[in-house]
């Protein structure tokens, strides 16, 4: 009987020797020699991602696609209450202003405690609005006050200079400032006269349960009237105007009754002369 090929023992493979299964063995990743065309076999653990860089993070969480229409106290107080579980939470910010609608700033004590937090809370639905996150590019001021007090009013230096050179690179600050010029250079614009508008005639008016009654005689009553309407269903009320004793309101229940006392006393000479005009109220 032939040696063992791995020890040399009296057997083609003994039990320590015995190569594994075909099916168990994977091949080697492989990477492409452009040069040659050739593959050449490298260990999954020299394989670099040409694209990987270390993941930047800071104490401070930036988080946009807020919901707009929370008052930003009542918003500010969720946003710590929701992040407060993770660890203690140095400051919230956010403003009402065009600029930063619907966006804020929460900073905590440490980059760990930013990063869990940030990986467990994004996308979660504030308001009904799922949660933008990403980690803020520069310290905050709570965050500096914290961690580097020394070098606090440095920091808040460079702060206020930053954004006095930068005021007028915002593109929406831009934008208005052109706007202003403009106004100050050809003077404010003339407004388009206003159409008149149109009042639409009493007999056009859409149907309801109200009539309107002119060209009343100065001696009507209250009483005259109630009786009169009272001829058809479901009066609900009539009533007369103090200064003006030409005209009155005519109520009842439904629509559909009111268009029947219209259509039935339209044109009606209650004193025998002059006709009463009757069409349905404005609204």
């Amino acid at each position: 009987m032939a040696a063992c090929l791995g020890c040399g023992s009296r057997a083609l493979y003994c039990t320590a020797c015995r190569p594994p299964p075909m099916s168990d063995i994977k091949p080697a990743p492989t990477v492409i020699d452009t040069e040659s065309s050739n593959e050449i076999p490298i260990p999954v653990d020299d394989v670099e991602s040409p694209t990987s860089k270390p993941e930047y993070a800071s104490e401070t969480l930036y988080i946009q696609n807020l919901n707009e229409k929370i008052r930003i106290d009542v918003l500010k107080a969720s946003l710590r209450g929701l992040f407060k579980s993770y660890g203690e939470v140095l400051d919230v910010v956010a403003h009402n202003n065009l600029r930063m609608r619907g966006q804020a700033f929460v900073s905590f004590e440490s980059a760990d405690v930013a990063k869990k937090a940030l990986k467990e809370v994004k996308g979660f639905p504030l308001y009904s609005k799922p949660m933008q996150i990403s980690f803020a590019k520069t310290r905050s001021d709570a965050v500096v006050r914290r961690l580097d007090a020394e070098h606090y009013e440095e920091h808040k230096q460079r702060r206020l200079q930053h954004k006095k050179t930068t005021r007028y690179t915002n593109p929406l600050k831009q934008k208005f400032r052109a706007k202003r010029l403009a106004t100050e250079t050809d003077g404010p614009a003339v407004a388009a006269p206003r159409r008149p508008a149109v009042q639409m005639p009493d007999e056009y008016l859409p149907p309801n349960k109200i009539l309107f009654l002119q060209n009343l005689p100065e001696s009507v009553s209250k009483d005259q009237l109630m009786a009169l309407f009272s001829q058809y269903p479901n009066l609900h009320e009539v009533r007369l105007i103090a200064n003006k004793k030409d005209i009155a309101f005519v109520e009842y229940m439904d629509e559909g009754s009111a268009t029947v006392a219209k259509d039935a006393l339209h044109n009606y000479k209650l004193d025998g002369e002059n006709k009463i005009k009757i069409t349905f109220a404005r609204k």
